[in-house]
């Protein structure tokens, strides 16, 4: 026992995220279709990023020629900007062979799946104790952790099977669909980091067991990624450039090489971890990275229909 005395959560005021104002909803998610930018980039100039995007798009096409995977690591932005269907469609080509997400993508997709809507206002919700109290949205996704924890199951894979086989909103939901097409999708948890952990339904040991069994297949599927293979981050700062440089170490630790592999870095900003431990740690033996700012919204459609396009 602790000598320390935790919080009782027992009386919470929670409310149904369902019923909730959210200021993102599936009216508002990207469009799929074939808007030809091959003429787009036949006008582009030859210079600084747009060379070195134009570099990135043809080392994913040449890695799926080659048969050599494409794997992405993303945080929850991505999701809030309606960029799910782009993915999903990126995924029908096969070229995505992996997905790591960190645990708010987790959440926002859980409630697009089932409720078409997401993303509470923080601000005002943070005043009175409200912000993360959804109860359906907390109870629902730690009943499916703690099963999956009792049988044997990873993270990913345990939401992902629940959502694709009932919720209404499975077309719009990247675990469902990943799960559909059979390409792992990971999800990587820091205690303390996702609304869910704020509820008296979480369960440290379930959501502790099933992220280090969804870390351990993300390491598998790196020991692919050598000699040609790709790595991309989308608008994750922290968790996921920690979880890929450990993920790195354990592959190469267990004499896989790791070489001559492709990594890129797609932010709004730019950050000390994404850059070291995506871009530059990573390739010094051998490949290239890169790093782009912009706007999700803007920059994540240009490259994913770019590269469908391609492929």
């Amino acid at each position: 026992m602790s000598r320390y005395q935790q919080i009782d959560l027992t009386s919470q005021k929670r409310y149904k995220a369902c019923d909730r104002l959210s200021k993102v909803d599936t009216s508002l998610f990207a469009r799929t279709g074939n808007p030809e930018l091959s003429r787009f980039w036949a006008l582009v100039p030859d210079i600084l990023k747009a060379r070195e995007l134009k570099a990135l798009l043809a080392a994913c096409q040449e890695a799926y020629k080659e048969g050599k995977p494409i794997l992405i690591g993303m945080g929850g932005h991505v999701i809030k900007c309606g960029l799910a269907p782009l993915l999903i469609d990126l995924m029908k080509t096969g070229a995505v062979r992996g997905i790591a997400v960190n645990g708010s993508v987790l959440i926002h997709d859980y409630e697009i799946a089932l409720y078409g809507q997401t993303s509470e206002e923080v601000d005002t919700a943070l005043e009175d104790g409200s912000f993360g109290m959804a109860s359906d949205t907390a109870d629902g996704i730690n009943a499916l952790v703690t099963e999956a924890y009792k049988t044997g199951s990873g993270l990913g894979e345990a939401v992902g099977k629940a959502l694709a086989e009932s919720a209404p909103h499975k077309e719009l939901s990247l675990l469902a669909m990943a799960y559909a097409y059979q390409v792992p999708l990971t999800v990587h948890v820091a205690i303390g980091t996702d609304i869910i952990h704020q509820h008296a339904s979480a369960n440290g040991a379930a959501l502790g067991e099933t992220s280090l069994r969804d870390f351990r297949i993300f390491c598998n599927l790196l020991t692919t990624l050598n000699e040609g293979g790709v790595f991309l981050n989308f608008g994750s700062s922290v968790i996921i450039p920690e979880v890929f440089l450990k993920a790195v170490s354990v592959v190469r630790n267990l004499g896989f090489p790791l070489r001559d592999l492709t990594t890129a870095v797609f932010d709004m900003n730019i950050h000390y971890r994404p850059f070291q431990n995506v871009v530059r740690r990573p390739v010094l033996p051998g490949g290239k990275g890169y790093y782009f700012v912009g706007h999700h919204e803007i920059m994540l459609p240009l490259f994913i229909l770019s590269l469908k396009e391609l492929l």
